[in-house]
């Protein structure tokens, strides 16, 4: 019988294609999923991705991590995040922009908020520009189409960087 507790936390750092595909792989993760987060949900009690890229919702795109702390500690989750996007660009990641590509930590629990609140400050030494990464209460989780789904695995891409 498995007993394995996990935890989530919802990340956005630009396209959530490479973002999923950063952390997919990583030991200690034990699932992943792309969708939407942080926008109106009672304007938008379903949602598209054409809705998302509109830049009129609010949403962000996500990739929802769901972890075993026993085998990866959330700090740990944090330095990955840090790692694979440029955290002081407002509202966009190399060559996307939008609102939706903005960089945000969506919290479950007051645990990870307070560590998330902890590493800016951590990561902030780091960079001359200031860190405008978002930490927001997670809300509901808008589960992406399909075809979003391990979508640079599916097409045999590991990146979709330029």
């Amino acid at each position: 019988m498995n007993n394995m507790k996990t935890e989530k936390i919802t990340f956005g750092a630009g396209c959530f294609w490479q973002v999923e595909y950063d952390f997919k792989n990583v030991n200690g993760i034990t699932k992943t999923a792309v969708g939407y987060m942080g926008g109106d949900e009672k304007k938008y009690p379903s949602l598209t991705y054409d809705e998302v890229c509109s830049d009129k919702t609010g949403f962000v795109e996500v990739c929802e991590v769901e972890y075993n702390p026993k085998e990866i500690s959330f700090k740990k989750l944090l330095k990955i995040f840090w790692k694979i996007h440029d955290p002081t660009q407002l509202n966009r990641q190399g060559p996307d922009y939008g609102s939706q590509y903005k960089s945000a930590i969506f919290y479950y629990t007051l645990g990870q908020k307070k560590l998330a609140e902890n590493s800016i400050k951590k990561e902030q030494k780091k960079h001359v520009d200031k860190i405008v990464t978002e930490i927001k209460k997670a809300g509901k989780f808008y589960k992406a189409e399909d075809y979003h789904q391990n979508y640079l695995e599916k097409r045999g891409l590991k990146t979709c960087r330029i």
